[in-house]
């Protein structure tokens, strides 16, 4: 099929901004070519005319949990859900996030490696969905940020993750997520909020461990992220050869020259403690949890805005899943980086080009360019003016298919 998508303005994201009167011709799921100015189009191509919108290329979302949405307390239904309730209410939720707007999406671990199996089975056409860049099963510790707190004589896995003390236990447990088709390794370096016992400002890994399972992924070739709340884990995470650091709660001045230094990204999600202290104990969410995010909430916003400011690479992410942080309503991330300073152009920056080059996507997503895959998003009216608008996607393709018009 050959399409021309007449678009009133288009973001460039080399430029950081809209340009008037694009058309973007569309063969099959590949572009062909992007052609400005107001001549008309070639015959023998069907026209989409989004003449009247912003268009830009599909947002990516860095950081989400397939497996939840936005539970008061997520973690609890992994008790009795089986992997395939998982995996079916993963591709609902997916779908979600495409309809708004979300053509590609990085899950941040997933239990019995359902992020894998959804992903394998929109690869084939079983089914639709966005681009799934996927964790398989996160790397913990014991009594840590992936690990569950059942009574003793409950065996099998955890919640969530793969519990590894040691750097020969880290090296199996990266080659046997490998094994099962994982793009990139996901690991717990400090305590969290929706973990039970923990200090989300305490480490939990060495950096001995950590370097272990980096050293494994990157002789893969893959990347590794790793969820950082306490400044000191942040640190050791970076000079383990950490890739992607997510959140950055406790950030300091020398934890982001670090960053700078080794070239790491930064996965804000803003969204997830915003969601948490707006909804509270009273909708639901446990008191321990809510405790726990009011003593890092601000820090939070400073330490994202003091690595924005000094040039760390920021890819968009915004831990979709977590409490009142439901699939499909993720674009008020935009929102967010905006009030805490971000230009507008930026944080669409950091879903489009900066996330695909954060992934390695950039060869096929991320821009609207020759070559790359029909992946485009719309809205009704100019997001640099006002960003909240990203929450209110009008069109939506992926791959050459229109989803939403």
């Amino acid at each position: 099929m050959k399409q021309v998508i007449k678009c009133g303005h288009l973001f460039d994201v080399n430029e950081k901004a809209f340009k008037e009167q694009a058309n973007v011709y569309i063969d099959g799921n590949v572009i062909t070519k992007v052609e400005y100015g107001n001549g008309g189009t070639e015959e023998g191509w069907e026209v989409v005319d989004l003449s009247d919108k912003y268009v830009m290329p599909g947002f990516i979302d860095c950081h989400v949990h397939l497996n939840m949405n936005g539970e008061p307390d997520g973690t609890a239904p992994m008790a009795v859900a089986t992997d395939g309730d998982m995996a079916l209410k993963s591709y609902v939720y997916a779908m979600r996030d495409l309809m708004a707007g979300f053509t590609g999406v990085r899950d941040e671990g997933s239990v019995g490696f359902t992020d894998i199996a959804l992903r394998n089975s929109i690869e084939k056409g079983l089914v639709k969905g966005p681009r799934i860049f996927c964790s398989g099963m996160p790397l913990g510790t014991t009594g840590g940020h992936a690990d569950s707190h059942f009574n003793p004589y409950f065996e099998g896995r955890t919640s969530m993750g793969m519990i590894v003390d040691s750097p020969d236990a880290g090296r199996a447990a990266v080659r046997e997520n490998f094994k099962r088709g994982a793009d990139q390794i996901k690991l717990m370096a400090t305590g969290g909020v929706m973990s039970v016992g923990d200090d989300p400002g305490a480490p939990e890994f060495t950096v001995e461990e950590m370097k272990a399972i980096c050293d494994e992924a990157k002789r893969k070739g893959k990347i590794t992220s790793a969820h950082t709340h306490g400044t000191l884990g942040i640190k050791w995470a970076v000079e383990a050869g950490v890739d992607t650091i997510e959140h950055g709660t406790m950030l300091d001045e020398e934890g982001v020259q670090m960053m700078l230094d080794n070239g790491s990204w930064l996965v804000p999600t803003l969204s997830a403690p915003h969601n948490i202290m707006k909804y509270g104990v009273e909708a639901g969410i446990p008191q321990e949890m809510v405790d726990k995010c009011a003593l890092v909430a601000e820090r939070h916003k400073k330490s994202t805005k003091m690595a924005y400011e000094a040039g760390v690479k920021i890819a968009f992410g915004t831990d979709t899943g977590t409490p009142f942080n439901a699939h499909g309503t993720q674009a008020l991330e935009f929102e967010l980086l905006v009030n805490d300073g971000f230009r507008p152009e930026d944080a669409i920056l950091s879903a489009t080009k900066n996330a695909a080059q954060m992934l390695r996507w950039d060869h096929k997503v991320g821009s609207v360019e020759a070559g790359k895959l029909a992946d485009l998003v719309a809205v009704d009216s100019d997001p640099i003016a006002d960003i909240s608008v990203l929450q209110k996607v009008s069109f939506v393709m992926k791959d050459g298919e229109i989803f939403k018009m």
